[in-house]
C-alpha cells in the first residue's frame, strides 16, 4: 500500500483528489493539506511514499517544497499550467497531471507509481516468499503463487481458482490477498479479479481468458494491466 499526502491550495482540487483516491486500493491518502508549512510539519514525523502537490502555491511554489524535501519521496505535480512540465520531470517526477484532469488519466499515473513502488520494494529472490498463507475452512493453508490462476471476489468472500485443484474458498477482501501477492507477477483487472500474468492465455475484446474462463477488463485497470502483462 503506498502511503500518500496531498497538498493543494484549492479546497476543490483536494476533494477531487481524496474521491480518486478512494475509488482504488493501492493508495491510502493518509492526509490533505491546503498550506506548505502544515505539510512540511506531517513530513518531519512521518514518512511518506508519494505527494500530490500542485505547483503553483501561494509563498512557496510546488516545485520549491519538493526541492526541500529530505529524502524525497516520489511526486506526482498537479497545475493547470503546462509551462511547469519540463522542470517537473527534471525532478524525476512520476507523472505530471494537467488540470482539470480525468480519473482514467489519475489512474494512469498512480498507476507509474505503484509500478515504481513496487520495483523499489521488490525482495532479493532468495528472500522472496513463493506462497501465500491464507485462512480457510478453520485452518491455515499455503498456497503456491506459481498454482494461482486468478482471484475472485464474491461479496465478503474470496474464490481463489487454482492450477488442476479445487478453488480455496476464504473469508477475506480483495485489497488484503492483493498486498499479499508479487506485484509483478499478478494484477487487479476488474473490482471483482485479480489474475495471474503468468496463466493469462490472451486478451480480446477486454476478454481475458485463462484456460476456459473469460474474466472481464475493466477501463479502470486496462492501462496498468496492459503495461504489466506488455512486460
Amino acid at each position: 500500500m503506498i502511503k500518500a499526502i496531498a497538498l493543494d491550495d484549492e479546497p476543490l482540487a483536494l476533494r477531487v483528489l481524496e474521491n480518486y483516491c478512494g475509488r482504488i486500493d493501492f493508495v491510502n491518502l493518509l492526509k490533505s493539506f491546503t498550506q506548505t508549512s502544515e505539510a512540511a510539519k506531517y513530513l518531519r514525523k512521518f514518512p511518506i511514499d508519494l505527494v500530490l502537490i500542485d505547483v503553483n502555491m501561494p509563498y512557496v511554489s510546488g516545485i520549491d517544497f519538493y526541492k526541500a524535501i529530505q529524502q524525497p519521496p516520489m511526486v506526482i505535480f498537479t497545475t493547470a499550467f503546462s509551462e511547469y512540465a519540463v522542470e517537473g520531470f527534471n525532478l524525476k517526477a512520476i507523472d505530471y497531471l494537467l488540470k482539470p484532469f480525468t480519473f482514467d488519466r489519475f489512474l494512469q499515473a498512480v498507476g507509474k507509481a505503484k509500478e515504481y513502488y513496487g520495483f523499489l520494494h521488490q525482495l532479493p529472490s532468495a528472500t522472496r516468499p513463493e506462497y501465500l498463507v491464507i485462512r480457510a475452512d478453520y485452518s491455515l493453508i499455503k498456497i503456491s503463487f506459481a498454482d494461482i490462476l486468478f482471484v475472485e471476489g464474491l461479496d465478503d468472500y474470496l474464490k481463489i481458482h487454482l492450477k488442476n485443484q479445487k478453488p480455496v474458498i476464504a473469508r477475506m477482501t480483495m485489497k488484503a490477498v492483493l498486498e499479499k501477492l508479487p506485484t509483478d507477477a499478478f494484477a487487479r483487472v476488474h473490482r471483482s479479479y485479480i489474475v495471474s500474468l503468468n496463466a493469462v492465455e490472451k486478451v480480446r475484446n477486454k476478454i481475458i481468458s485463462i484456460g476456459e474462463e473469460e474474466i472481464p477488463l475493466s477501463s479502470s485497470y486496462e492501462e496498468s494491466f496492459s503495461r504489466l502483462f506488455g512486460q
